[in-house]
């Protein structure tokens, strides 16, 4: 009876055992082409490519923090702006309403 437990495992595992092996084989194949294209010079290349768009990705950043800060200080200078208008406004008012009196005394 043991051995005929046995026999029913080792069927039962059989296809299992067909997967992982043939599993095993794809694998293979993959590191080997993994390897031969490791040595290939455009491997090279791409690293290069690819050091490159790190440096201009580096860069981009840089720039966007650099515009976030210049549009900070525009926004205050605008606000800066409105407020000196408002100003020149009321004194221009200021100055018109003085000269007014003054007609009116001569």
């Amino acid at each position: 009876m043991a051995s005929e437990n046995l026999s029913v495992l080792e069927e039962t595992l059989k296809p299992f055992y067909q997967r992982a092996s043939q599993a095993e084989e794809r694998l293979a194949r993959l590191e080997a082409t993994l390897a031969a294209k490791k040595g290939h010079p455009a491997d090279s290349a791409n690293q290069d490519y690819s050091e490159l768009i790190n440096e201009i990705q580096s860069k981009l950043k840089d720039t966007c923090a650099e515009m976030v800060l210049e549009q900070e200080k525009n926004k205050k200078l605008a606000a800066e702006n409105a407020k000196l208008q408002y100003r020149i406004h009321h004194l221009v008012q200021a100055v018109r309403d003085a000269d007014d009196k003054l007609e009116k005394k001569s």
